[in-house]
């Protein structure tokens, strides 16, 4: 059975580099951008951004970030989930189920009970409450992909 801890970044801020890192090798999008969005979580006055990882041991197994936009036109759909990313070795164990669980109640704990998310997945995050809203072109793709919304209701949480 694997076993690991879910945490935020607001709650360790000491990880803020090596989270950037990881989301960084997972992605390809610049450093300083996680960087910059981290930053923003430990000092905005907001519970928008925030990151959020699974770690097993000393290793970072799984992450995800909630942003404002996810480089797509459809700025009324707010804020989003992002970056998701579990390493190969480690998926089809629940670890992303568990990361947008504990996402999305964290989220509404801190007031934020609708989040959005736009992917190329089809069919993967309705087992995880999500559901499908419409079609959203991200910002230079050349096709659509799909927009997901998840709410949560905070009295259940």
């Amino acid at each position: 059975m694997l076993t690991y801890e879910i945490y935020r970044l607001s709650d360790h801020p000491a990880q803020k580099e090596r989270m950037a890192r990881w989301f960084h090798e997972k992605w390809g999008i610049p450093l300083e951008a996680y960087l910059e969005s981290m930053e923003k979580c430990l000092h905005g006055p907001g519970p928008v951004p925030e990151w959020y990882v699974a770690q097993e041991g000393q290793r970072i197994i799984g992450g995800l970030g909630v942003i404002e936009n996810d480089f797509h036109p459809r700025h009324d759909l707010t804020p989003n989930v992002c970056a998701v990313y579990v390493e190969p070795d480690r998926r089809r164990q629940g670890v992303a189920g568990a990361l947008l669980k504990f996402t999305c109640a964290d989220m509404a704990r801190r007031g934020i009970s609708t989040l959005y998310l736009l992917t190329d997945h089809d069919s993967f995050y309705e087992r995880y409450g999500w559901r499908y809203l419409c079609p959203v072109r991200g910002d230079g793709e050349e096709m659509d992909s799909r927009m997901y919304v998840h709410t949560m209701d905070t009295e259940s949480i």
